[in-house]
């Protein structure tokens, strides 16, 4: 069944029906697997009108692919559905009280009244929450295959998208990661025919969705979405067989969508004969109309499940709509931004240079001088040891070592399959990390450079970082970035990203200064089951040494360090900006600052902060960073408030010039904040 998008014809009208070795009861529960969410759908309508719903995207005409194809899996096998996919939650016998309440955004709702309509996971029944940027989930798939394959589960996913969520780059770099590694993921097109208003004529060029499969080397199948026996058999057969030979395979299901986008959004963009069309192709009508024929079902049996149904789906809604709306609880709000975290017991170092390296700390333990290069690499490879799950991904990490050679020689060491070279795909690559965590794994991302990670954005500012907040699931995930300038590499491989991160809630910034802090920060950082964006100077890696622990230890995220201790001044910095405080400091022995190193910045130590202001009345704020927008101006602003009357001169701070950063050296040196400390200092230090 083909559909031309400009005249809406169709080449079939008539569903044929191959019921193959499937009992009476199977084609009875794929019936009743219809009727339940087509039953939600129409009250649901109703209570649109009545203004009981805020919003509803309607799937009605599209059941069969989604009870189709969750009654094909196993019951543990997880699918991350879109809007529309309704069967999916009913086919999985999601409680309805609670799934009602989910959509009247109620507390007892699975997401607490965080999330609207389908924005939710549940991981009791294996279903993975969409968020509404679509193609992001492909790759949450991807990487539950993966885990798969390295569990050596004999398991398959399943990702949903529509015909409009395949023009997004994540649908990209998601299959062809997933055929490059042959997960076992399978990634269905639901093609409706329109992206909102957009018809599928100016959504893709190609005839077929599906041929794109080749493309990306990958089995591909075009159904008749609409045929609930077509869609079930198919997804049976293939996920057999890719239980048996993992790798990845795209369904195209030709359906239609009878109402718009969403609700308010109307159907006038669309032509009135498809809708006569396609209501002949009804999935339900039609699936019933084959089973009474075939004296498979009769009229008691329709009307015994529709009043069954009905009870259930009014009883439930009748409880929720009866509930009290959600009640703020503002301290509960900001707990649950972070998954729980105990470290153990924290204790500080007993040697004066370490009295404020809060951490585990070996209690005897040898030391060994390391530049900053070498103890990352060394934290991570005990790491790897300590934590069998930990699967590390990056482009060229794997037998080159990384651009910088942190990995050299891992996966020697700890195999492909753990240290895995990754496509140029850095979305689909942190994605794939969260699916990782959702199976209990752990996952690190490197970056090539920080500078990069905007083409991973999305997946996470909006994906690591509020799933937990949204339903629970925490992202186990560390994204390693070299950064910074100094090194002649020009305005793509040395910007400070590091502040578009401190203002997304639920994800760690982490930024250390040299050796000892980085080892020990890092191995925090994949104990801690949250988010982490972990930022390494790359000037800093072979320029910079010190003593480091030899043994496996911890440094306490969100802990800073005096650096120097002063009384004139505090310097509050970090990076880059805590070797240029000292360097002034060694130059200038009279001028008794007091340098601290934040290490985190998100979150903050503030405690720390406020006793280095009390102490010494003046403040300068340092970061490499260019000056507009960088995390020094959260720290101004917070001393600001609430150091005010300890304060005797203006907190002053000194970043990067505002331009992007330059290649020539004379102008990089220009560019950085570094010759301009002396003058600030000084100018501080007489007020």
């Amino acid at each position: 069944m083909a559909q031309d998008n400009k005249s809406g014809s169709l080449k079939e009208l008539h569903i044929k029906y191959d019921r193959g070795n499937l009992s009476n009861e199977k084609l009875q529960e794929l019936y009743t697997g219809m009727l339940l969410p087509r039953m939600i759908e129409e009250k649901m309508l109703l209570l649109l009108r009545k203004g009981q719903v805020s919003k509803w995207f309607s799937g009605i005409g599209q059941e069969a692919i989604s009870v189709g194809a969750t009654m094909a899996l196993h019951e543990d096998e997880y699918i991350m559905p879109l809007h529309r996919n309704l069967g999916v939650f009913t086919s999985r016998h999601v409680d309805l009280h609670k799934l009602f309440a989910q959509l009247q955004g109620k507390s007892s709702g699975y997401s607490q009244a965080r999330e609207r309509s389908f924005h939710f996971g549940i991981n009791e029944h294996h279903i993975v929450g969409m968020i509404s940027h679509l193609g992001p989930q492909l790759s949450v798939a991807a990487g539950v295959a993966l885990a798969h394959k390295l569990s050596k589960e004999k398991k398959v996913s399943m990702a949903f998208t529509g015909e409009g969520g395949t023009s997004e780059g994540e649908f990209h770099e998601a299959l062809n990661t997933a055929a490059v590694w042959k997960l076992p993921v399978i990634f269905i097109i639901e093609n409706n025919g329109y992206g909102l208003s957009t018809p599928t004529n100016e959504q893709y060029a190609c005839k077929d969705l599906v041929d794109r499969a080749i493309g990306y080397g990958m089995p591909g199948y075009k159904i008749d979405g609409n045929n609930i026996l077509e869609v079930y058999n198919t997804i049976s057969d293939l996920a057999e067989k890719m239980r048996e030979r993992p790798e990845p395979v795209l369904i195209e299901c030709m359906t239609f969508r009878m109402r718009g986008h969403e609700e308010a959004s109307g159907t006038k963009y669309v032509p009135k004969e498809l809708f006569e069309i396609w209501e002949k192709k009804d999935p339900l009508n039609n699936f019933e109309k084959w089973l009474i024929d075939e004296k498979i079902i009769d009229k008691s049996f329709i009307e015994t499940h529709r009043k069954a149904f009905d009870h259930e789906i009014s009883t439930a809604l009748e409880d929720v709509l009866n509930e009290a709306a959600p009640i703020p609880d503002t301290e509960k709000e900001i707990r649950d931004v972070y998954a729980p975290y105990t470290a153990g017991k924290t204790v500080s170092s007993n040697s004066m240079e370490d009295s404020h390296h809060f951490g585990i700390f070996p209690s005897t333990s040898s030391k060994t001088k390391k530049r900053l290069v070498d103890a990352i690499s060394d934290g991570l490879k005990q790491s790897m040891k300590k934590y069998p799950n930990l699967v590390l991904m990056g482009q060229d990490i794997a037998e080159y070592g990384g651009v910088f050679k942190v990995t050299e020689g891992f996966v020697e060491q700890f195999g492909d399959e753990r240290v895995r070279n990754t496509t140029l795909c850095e979305s689909a690559i942190v994605g794939i990390g969260l699916g990782l965590s959702i199976k209990k794994y752990k996952a690190m991302v490197e970056m090539q450079f920080a500078d990069f990670v905007t083409v991973g954005f999305n997946q996470i500012v909006n994906n690591l970082a509020k799933i937990y907040y949204r339903w629970g699931q925490n992202a186990d995930v560390v994204v390693r970035m070299p950064t910074g300038a100094g090194v002649g590499a020009g305005p793509f491989h040395s910007q400070s990203t590091e502040a578009w991160f401190t203002h997304v809630p639920g994800l760690k910034v982490v930024y250390p200064s040299g050796p000892m802090d980085a080892k020990g920060l890092l191995n925090a950082a994949f104990e801690d089951p949250n988010p982490i964006m972990f930022f390494e100077h790359k000037a800093l890696y072979r320029s910079v040494s010190e003593e480091v622990y030899d043994d496996y230890y911890t440094i306490e995220i969100g802990k800073g360090r005096r650096v120097l201790s002063g009384t004139d001044l505090s310097i509050i910095t970090y990076g880059a900006g805590v070797h240029w405080a000292v360097a002034y400091s060694e130059q200038n022995p009279d001028a008794f600052i007091d340098v601290i190193d934040l290490r985190t910045l998100l979150p903050w130590d503030k405690e720390l902060v406020l006793e280095s202001v009390i102490k010494t009345g003046k403040v300068l704020v340092l970061h490499e960073d260019t000056l507009t927008g960088g995390f020094g101006g959260e720290i101004a602003a917070w001393i600001s408030e609430n150091a005010f009357e300890y304060l005797d001169a203006p907190v002053k701070r000194l970043g990067s010039l505002d331009t992007p950063v330059p290649f020539a050296p004379e102008l990089e040196e220009n560019f950085l904040p570094a010759g301009r400390l002396a003058g600030v200092i000084e100018e501080l230090l007489a007020y």
